[in-house]
């Protein structure tokens, strides 16, 4: 015949020993600890996948922007040059 579960409480209704975890208990314990892990892992390399696919639709930008530049200084640079002016260093001046 199956005794029932003691509960030895005190005065307060407070337990005077912390219930035993069972076998159960502890796998499921390691079990989530692994998951909780592969979730880690998985956003971090979810985060650097979204780093290099932003990366990568920025960089034509910038190419574009650069051959843009640099063939606005080049043509400056060329009419300096036929007005008879031969051009120093380069200096870019920002207006405001």
């Amino acid at each position: 015949m199956h005794r029932p579960p003691v509960l030895d409480m005190t005065p307060e209704g407070e337990f005077r020993d912390p219930p035993r975890p069972s076998g159960l208990n502890a796998v499921l314990a390691g079990t989530s600890r692994i998951a909780l892990l592969i979730a880690l892992v998985a956003g971090g390399l979810l985060l650097v996948a979204l780093a290099i696919f932003f990366i990568g639709l920025l960089l034509p930008v910038v190419i574009g922007a650069a051959l843009v530049a640099s063939v606005s200084m080049w043509w400056r640079r060329r009419r300096l040059r036929r007005m008879g002016i031969e051009p120093g260093p380069l200096f870019v001046v920002v207006r405001r």
